[in-house]
């Protein structure tokens, strides 16, 4: 059994969805769109295909323990990578920061319970927290759903080996 397939296929889809955000962004102009949810779904599917070839890669029963190891290794180079590109996106993207801080501003302005140094203040703490907040989003919420998406797989496939 190839110990490295779960790592491979978490570097072939990281890649896929990298490619996928990049034209998603090109295409329709910011990530603000339902077309987002094709990464997610190319990072599910990775995960299901690497649980799925270390599922049929040996006939011997497996506990749960194994199947999130092949998972994890999957899901933990996708999300390395999407934190890499998230950062470096942002790096090369300033216009991103830019247009938070004029949402924030006009969100505050127009609650209209905050004085003009007060937003201020908050505008400024918002663009020196953006990448730390928009990095720290994407490792967590790739983690997050990954470990979902393993934990769910796995047992489907426990339970399917048992029928």
């Amino acid at each position: 059994m190839n110990k490295q397939s779960g790592a491979l296929k978490g570097l072939i889809t990281g890649t896929l969805m990298i490619i996928t955000s990049l034209l998603i962004y090109q295409t329709k102009v910011g990530f603000e769109n339902n077309y987002q949810y094709i990464t997610y779904a190319l990072y599910m599917g990775g995960i299901i295909w690497a649980l799925m070839a270390f599922h049929r890669a040996d006939p011997e029963p497996k506990k749960f323990g194994k199947y999130f190891s092949a998972g994890f290794k999957c899901f933990v180079v996708i999300t390395l990578m999407m934190v890499l590109f998230t950062y470096f996106f942002l790096q090369s993207h300033p216009e991103i920061k830019t247009e938070m801080e004029k949402m924030v501003r006009a969100d505050l302005i127009s609650k209209g319970d905050k004085t003009p140094d007060e937003i201020e203040s908050t505008v400024a703490m918002a663009k020196n927290n953006f990448n730390t907040m928009m990095v720290s989003t994407a490792i967590f919420g790739y983690l997050i759903i990954g470990a979902l998406i393993t934990a769910v797989t796995s047992a489907f496939l426990i339970q399917k080996k048992r029928n």
